[in-house]
């Protein structure tokens, strides 16, 4: 069983940057792929980044060059670094977790799920 804490949203101006943080509970962190996903108001969920135990990394198409996902094994932690936010970068950021999966960008493959974390960004 793994929890996720997610933190690091607030309000912010279009341009800015924000650091979401996910904190896992439980051992073995370093073997699950981390992911972040985001949802904006009446819309589906979406793959955002992903980072795999052995650091291979995917990105959504509309933050490629802007955000930068990672993680740092010895403090369960994985982040996102997100410039240049867009009003459409409003949403709410949920870190997800699992230990093996074949396509990362698929939200149906995370079994752990944080609570999420609202980010909004004024124009």
């Amino acid at each position: 069983q793994v929890q996720l804490v997610e933190s690091g949203g607030g309000l912010v101006q279009a341009g800015g940057s924000l650091r979401l943080s996910c904190v896992a509970s439980g051992r073995a962190f370093s073997t699950y792929t981390m992911g972040w996903f985001r949802q904006a108001p009446g819309k589906e969920r979406d793959f955002v980044a992903a980072i795999t135990r052995t650091s291979w990394i995917y990105y959504a198409n509309s933050v490629k060059g802007r955000f930068t996902i990672s993680r740092d094994n010895a403090k369960n932690t994985v982040y996102l670094q997100m410039n240049d936010l867009k009003p459409e970068d409003t949403a709410v950021y949920f870190c997800a977790a699992d230990l093996s999966l074949a396509y990362p960008q698929r939200e149906s493959e995370y079994d752990y799920w944080g609570q999420g974390t609202q980010v909004a960004v004024s124009s």
